[in-house]
């Protein structure tokens, strides 16, 4: 008899990855000595407070911060340090919050970076109870805008760093770290999904924010890096509303796994056959009608590079996202990077290809336009008719269409 795999047993569709490091795609592919270090200890009894001091040792290491902890994810990291930055280490307050009466509870954060990355950025402040102070406008936001808006109630600012937030226009990193500093407000960077692990804090920045299931490889989690009294603070959430965040055994040991792997991974080898794949794609889609490939680098500078695949509707006998709509439903799912979707283009990512894939990437795009342009159904629903009907499949999970 044929055993079964997980995906028969559950009903699950097969998905290729070429969208990223997605939450909604389950992030990343786990690194073999995560998966080990998870298993391992999954059936032993450890002394929780002991796993993540091993964690902080091996986080300072890596990062040059003086201690860090593994939160259960970089959005919970980000709460339980906007909440340690009001308590501090008392114990009375932490277990007060989200009551701030008395409390330093403004969080100062630029207006183009309170994004949406799955949930609001200004959820996971709100939550602790902290009062969010929005600097300047969203595509403009000047020195004095940070300067003035900081004051007696100031308990922290946020930064964060991603390809969501609006590139132009905002107060840059060092500048941000600066004048925060120079009025002694601690400064908080999101980076969930960044390869440097080590400038922010050689910046000056008080504590600073990863995912470890994304580029790392590791299980759901978040690390959490910085000074030591604040990492205190921010680890104490444990003890008020951030138990409702805990993270399991398994998470801590295989974070640390993954950060050490990282450490010894071989990073030049990894991109050189990425490139390969983004190579194969432009080669391959350049000769499809419709179709525009081009090399993107990526926003915040991490060492990936991309194909952006324009669609010329007219040419190619569809929209962008009804090629993408295609591509998702079909058997494997083809998943691409569809967040900027509405402009016509969407991108094809390949650090969590396996080898092969991406000839199934790309051999399915090309057919799908071919498809279109032979039976001419194509350019049926816009981009808002689209929108609609992923948030009305939304709510009628876990009916599934």
């Amino acid at each position: 008899m044929k055993e079964h795999g997980i995906f028969e047993r559950y009903g699950l569709t097969r998905v290729i990855n070429v969208s990223g490091t997605m939450t909604g795609l389950g992030a990343s592919r786990v690194v073999p000595e995560a998966i080990k270090a998870g298993a391992e200890i999954q059936s032993h009894f450890v002394r929780i407070d002991d796993l993540q001091a091993k964690a902080s040792e091996v986080i300072a290491s890596m990062t040059g911060a003086e201690a860090g902890f593994v939160a259960a994810c970089s959005a919970a990291g980000m709460s339980q340090c906007i909440s340690g930055s009001m308590t501090g280490s008392n114990l009375n307050r932490i277990e007060s919050l989200p009551n701030t009466d008395g409390l330093p509870d403004e969080v100062v954060i630029q207006a183009g970076h309170l994004i949406n990355y799955g949930a609001p950025v200004s959820q996971a402040i709100s939550l602790t109870g902290a009062r969010i102070i929005p600097l300047g406008t969203a595509a403009l936001v000047n020195f004095y805008n940070l300067e003035d808006c900081i004051g007696e109630k100031t308990a922290a600012a946020l930064y964060v760093v991603s390809h969501h937030v609006v590139q132009e226009g905002q107060i840059e990193l060092e500048e941000f770290i600066s004048i925060c500093r120079d009025r002694d407000v601690p400064v908080i960077v999101d980076m969930a999904s960044e390869y440097d692990l080590r400038s922010p804090i050689e910046m000056g920045a008080d504590v600073v924010i990863y995912s470890s299931h994304k580029f790392l490889g590791g299980p759901t989690g978040g690390i959490v890096a910085g000074r030591k009294k604040l990492i205190r603070a921010a680890y104490l959430q444990n003890r008020g509303i951030c138990r409702h965040m805990k993270i399991g055994k398994e998470g801590i040991a295989g974070t640390i796994a993954a950060l050490e792997a990282w450490e010894n991974r071989d990073h030049k080898s990894a991109y050189d056959r990425e490139q390969g794949y983004v190579n194969y794609w432009r080669k391959v889609l350049g000769d499809v009608d419709g179709l525009l490939p081009d090399i993107h680098h990526d926003w915040t500078g991490n060492p990936i590079t991309r194909l952006k695949v324009s669609v010329i509707p007219d040419d190619a006998g569809l929209f962008a996202w009804e090629l993408a709509d295609r591509l998702s439903a079909g058997e494997p799912s083809i998943q691409v990077r569809d967040d900027l979707i509405e402009h016509g283009y969407f991108f094809l990512d390949p650090c969590n290809l396996l080898p092969g894939e991406e000839i199934v990437a790309g051999q399915r795009i090309a057919e799908e336009v071919a498809l279109a342009r032979r039976r001419g159904d194509g350019r049926r629903y816009s981009f808002s008719e689209r929108r609609r009907r992923s948030v009305e499949a939304l709510l009628k999970w876990p009916d599934l269409l």
